[in-house]
């Protein structure tokens, strides 16, 4: 199984951060969340983000999530896929340069990559995004294609690239982003507990 890099922030989308964290290591994988400037055992505050109709979403305090890694420790060289989700935390996370080099790796290694909703505006900031054919937030498609992307209205895979609109779409982007990854889920006969 594989070996993935998280980045995380404080009031980064909960269902985005929570979901993909413990989907991922349900069926095998090893997934290391790490933040600037945080160590592994501290944590983010993460925040929900609502769809109830109205022009834009609605946020309110989602969980303390712990991080198991230390950004200034990792080696992202060492790992084999990253994953970027959405919140307000992208706005600050593309400010640290540690981060830009952790995503500009992962591409120039054509390791496979999973962003969702506002994730791509680190992967804007890291210079990464031109000539792929992508979404995102539609909020923030103005910034993907200035980073010179296609963006569509659907989960897409390009290449090494999988992305979402928002965490309504992880059916579709998780799976598509497995499949990037090679993972095999088998559906054999359930086996009963006393068996």
């Amino acid at each position: 199984m594989s070996d993935i890099l998280m980045i995380v922030g404080d009031f980064g989308e909960d269902y985005e951060i929570m979901v993909p964290f413990q989907a991922l290591q349900m069926v095998g994988h090893e997934v290391d969340a790490v933040c600037p400037e945080k160590e592994a055992g501290e944590t983010i505050k993460t925040a929900v983000h609502d769809f109830r109709g109205d022009q834009t979403y609605m946020e309110s305090r989602g969980h303390n999530f712990e991080l198991n890694a230390t950004l200034a420790d990792v080696t992202p060289s060492d790992y084999d896929a990253l994953v970027v989700p959405g919140g307000r935390a992208p706005e600050y996370l593309r400010i640290h340069e540690p981060v830009l080099d952790a995503v500009r790796h992962f591409f120039e290694a054509n390791k496979p990559v999973a962003s969702l909703c506002h994730g791509p505006q680190i992967l804007a900031a890291a210079g990464v995004l031109d000539g792929y054919e992508m979404t995102s937030f539609p909020a923030v498609r103005a910034e993907c294609e200035a980073a010179g992307c296609s963006w569509v209205d659907e989960v897409v895979t390009d290449d090494n690239l999988v992305t979402g609109q928002a965490w309504p779409d992880h059916d579709e982007w998780l799976a598509q982003f497995l499949d990037l990854l090679g993972t095999d889920i088998s559906h054999g006969e359930p086996v009963a507990a006393d068996d």
